[in-house]
């Protein structure tokens, strides 16, 4: 598929996923523990809890975020056509997350251009200490990276967890030559209903979909509707090692490509400093990952290689191609704090 010659108002892919405010700090190990969360997942809090582990908290970043917000960034910065949809606030996070991504290039859904009615400067009372509702104000997801790179996720949804059919732009997803996933919103029953609604559309305007299983413990409790997709509601996958095996309850990665090369799919799976492997039902190849320096943070890794991966996949690139340019992404991204590129990620699309 290569959308790259045509002007007709396609986009390359429109990501369906949790609109958050990402609030990146570094903290020491004993820091986790003391958040009370599981090293290296993501863990969804009240948002009273929200506030206590905030206060643990030193200086931060704060920008758009959720997964699929970054993965539709990232396309955005490799010169890609995208689209978003998600659920924001009339408030200053919500106003952050509309202008970060719309400055970066991401047409966003219609229900989500919403003037704030609050200021930016309420955004650091919102978290901490500002009386809100549990769904009520603009979601945030505070992640923690500790010394080793590894980032430990408390996601407090706020209004993202409202996502419901009525907010699927219908008119964005049928212009997408792929429709991305998250898999996080399977926690959600509307939002479950809005992403079957949104996997209509994009049949219905012959795009591919493209699903990110998101997390371990988010295969743990959806297992069998993910396999139900894989079965007959996606064109594209994307898991980790960890998340594959969960998925298909196989205990090696030869079985794994195995059952993977029996769905039928186009399956990206990922494996850290390994780099991945690209499994179709003709077969599979391994793609190694690209070296850095050092590994500040690993958030957004995934994120930006499934960047790379639909880019490469909607501008004329096979799939291990493809591969290849989100290794590139990928590296990108865990060299530095937080989930936005800081070099110009266009520069890696000829390499």
């Amino acid at each position: 598929m290569d959308s790259s010659q045509t002007d007709d108002g396609r986009l390359d892919v429109v990501a369906v996923g949790s609109a958050l405010v990402d609030v990146v700090a570094r903290v020491e190990e004993n820091v986790i523990g003391r958040a009370q969360l599981v090293k290296s997942t993501m863990e969804l809090t009240d948002l009273d809890r929200s506030r206590r582990i905030y206060d643990l908290l030193g200086p931060a970043v704060e920008s758009s975020g959720g997964s699929a917000a970054n993965t539709a960034a990232g396309v955005a910065a490799l010169g890609g056509k995208v689209g978003y949809v998600g659920k924001v606030a009339p408030d200053g996070f919500g106003a952050i997350f509309a202008h970060d991504l719309a400055a970066m290039g991401v047409e966003l859904a219609g229900s989500m251009l919403v003037p704030p009615t609050g200021h930016l400067d309420a955004v650091a009372e919102e978290v901490a200490g500002g009386e809100m509702g549990e769904d009520v104000g603009t979601g945030r997801c505070l992640v923690l990276v500790t010394p080793d790179g590894e980032r430990t996720m408390a996601t407090h949804l706020g209004v993202a967890s409202t996502l419901d059919v009525q907010d699927i732009d219908e008119a964005l997803v049928a212009r997408a030559e792929i429709l991305y996933l998250e898999g996080y919103l399977w926690d959600l029953a509307p939002a479950k209903q809005a992403m079957r609604r949104a996997i209509e559309v994009a049949h219905g305007a012959e795009a591919a979909v493209a699903l990110t299983v998101s997390d371990p413990f988010c295969v743990g409790r959806h297992r069998a509707d993910f396999l139900e997709l894989v079965e007959g509601e996606i064109d594209i996958l994307f898991a980790n090692e960890e998340e594959a095996l969960m998925l298909f309850g196989e205990t090696s990665l030869d079985q794994v490509i195995d059952a993977a090369r029996e769905t039928g799919l186009l399956v990206a799976l990922t494996r850290g400093a390994a780099g991945s492997v690209i499994i179709g039902p003709q077969g599979w190849v391994e793609v190694p990952a690209v070296r850095v320096r050092s590994v500040v943070d690993t958030t957004g890794a995934g994120d930006l290689y499934a960047a790379g991966f639909l880019y490469g996949l909607t501008h004329g690139g096979d799939p291990e191609d493809a591969a290849r340019l989100g290794s590139l992404c990928a590296a990108e991204i865990v060299s530095h704090l937080g989930a936005r590129p800081e070099d110009d990620l266009r520069r890696l699309v000829d390499r």
